[in-house]
């Protein structure tokens, strides 16, 4: 780690900057596998869903360099590389071979939403350390990508 005057303790920090890497690097994932579905969505609604996936994608930048220029403020090293992404990103591997809206709103749907727990349960994991501004980071990123979630979700609820 880089020397700061942050006086969050060593620990803390450390544990922030591994959490904040993580989600990084599902962040830049989910951001790729909704690029992948603005792409190659075809079907009724095209226009409507490729436009709502690119708005999803760019939904995904300010968060991203938020996590990152927090684990670099905590003395770490933002790890966002394609190599580090492929590696890390614990988000299941985007399906290449559908092209339907619904297909696609269902699978960035489970993308969205095993992201948005995974930051859920981050905000309990690094208040329990005592790093309130991180905590405060995933609670803001929690909310987008629920706000978020409920777009994709809206075209599936329709059809209940």
């Amino acid at each position: 780690m880089h020397r700061t005057r942050n006086d969050l303790p060593a620990q803390a920090k450390g544990k922030s900057i591994g959490l904040l890497n993580a989600r990084l690097a599902d962040a830049l994932a989910l951001k790729l596998a909704t690029k992948q579905a603005h792409w190659n969505v075809k079907g009724p609604g095209f226009i409507g869903l490729h436009e709502l996936f690119d708005q999803l994608a760019a939904g995904l930048d300010a968060p991203a360099d938020e996590m990152a220029e927090r684990i670099v403020a905590l003395g770490g090293t933002a790890l966002g590389t394609a190599t580090v992404v492929a590696r890390d990103a614990s988000l299941a591997p985007y399906p290449l071979e559908i092209y339907s809206g619904r297909e696609h709103v269902e699978a960035l749907a489970m993308a969205f939403a095993a992201l948005a727990n995974s930051v859920r349960k981050n905000i309990d994991d690094t208040m329990a350390v005592g790093d309130a501004a991180t905590a405060d980071l995933f609670t803001g990123l929690s909310a987008a990508l629920d706000k978020s979630l409920w777009f994709l979700e809206a075209h599936l609820q329709a059809d209940h």
